[in-house]
């Protein structure tokens, strides 16, 4: 009886132990388990975010991109560059008065310059850009092909970046539509990979044409510049550019050749300035940046030029902007 006592005693515990094993075992099995899958799930977390870091230094993600900055006078390019708001226009100057008027700008802390093949003058605006004291990663150059390049932009870039003597472009603009257009920009977008430009655009594209073109391509165009002023401001095409995440820029700020005076002179516009204390020409200009609208007026004048940078002590009203946009005539002054 004893022998048999013992016996089951000896089972009982086999089994207790036998039971206990296996539960450790499963609760072993579960915390290996969690934390398996917490470490999966913290890897993935860090996979996400740098994902999404990568995405911003590629330009792909850029919460500031379009926003104006009134105290840097830069705005941040969905490319994820800065580029300055105000600047200088060098249409039909000459190759002696583009460098003065480049350098004009350059010593009055001005930084964007504007040119273009059919300009003939991206040497002079080279030369100034080389010999002036201002480093030349402060200075943003936009220059553009001509549709007589569009079927071999490659050479196109390479020789503009020879004929002003640097190493990078900021900013290359197709200058309207034209022939072998998508194919020009598909070149500028490899241009882009091998470091030459560093952002790229159009230049007279409006909502019809974006919406044929932008579908053919990889890289969104940083930049669609336009004519805007008072008299043809675009009331539709601006905004639809902008919620493309695309910088809007406007040429002819004051009208272009033919018009100036008379749009300076303009009784709504004159009254404003009177108001502030500053030209007509600085409140168009004002009233650009005001709407998001990069600007960079033409001039030959050092003084003119210096004037047209000092934009930004002085702000225009609510009212005010209402009253320069009922001057909109819808009235283009140029073809393109």
């Amino acid at each position: 009886m004893k022998r048999l006592l013992f016996v089951f005693l000896i089972t009982i515990m086999l089994f207790t132990l036998t039971c206990c094993g296996t539960k450790a075992d499963k609760t072993s099995q579960s915390t290996n388990t969690n934390d398996t899958s917490m470490i999966s799930q913290t890897e993935q977390k860090n996979e996400t975010e740098e994902i999404t870091e990568t995405k911003i230094e590629e330009g792909e993600e850029n919460l500031d991109s379009g926003i104006f900055n009134f105290e840097t006078k830069t705005v941040m390019l969905n490319s994820g560059y800065e580029m300055p708001i105000m600047g200088l226009g060098t249409y039909s100057l000459d190759y002696d008065t583009c460098v003065s008027s480049v350098t004009a700008l350059l010593d009055n802390d001005g930084r964007l310059i504007d040119t273009a093949y059919m300009y003939h003058n991206e040497d002079a605006v080279g030369y100034a850009i080389r010999t002036s004291d201002v480093p030349r990663e402060e200075i943003f150059v936009t220059t553009k092909l001509y549709p007589n390049q569009y079927s071999d932009a490659a050479n196109a870039i390479d020789e503009a970046l020879e004929r002003m003597g640097l190493d990078y472009i900021d900013l290359m603009l197709l200058h309207h539509p034209g022939t072998d257009d998508v194919k020009a920009y598909q070149a500028m977008e490899q241009a882009v990979q091998d470091g030459k430009i560093r952002s790229i655009g159009l230049s007279n594209w409006y909502i019809e044409e974006l919406e044929e073109f932008l579908p053919q391509v990889t890289i969104m165009p940083a930049v669609v510049q336009n004519e805007i002023h008072p008299y043809y401001q675009e009331i539709d095409v601006v905004p639809y550019i902008q919620e493309h995440g695309i910088v809007v820029e406007g040429w002819y700020p004051f009208g272009g050749r033919g018009y100036t005076k008379e749009l300076l002179q303009n009784e709504t516009i004159s009254a404003i300035a009177n108001s502030h204390g500053v030209t007509s020409a600085q409140v168009i200009l004002r009233w650009n940046l005001q709407r998001g609208v990069v600007v960079i007026p033409g001039s030959s004048n050092p003084d003119h030029i210096a004037e047209n940078l000092d934009i930004f002590g002085f702000e225009l009203t609510e009212d005010e902007m209402e009253q320069i946009k009922g001057l909109n005539r819808d009235e283009k002054h140029d073809w393109y």
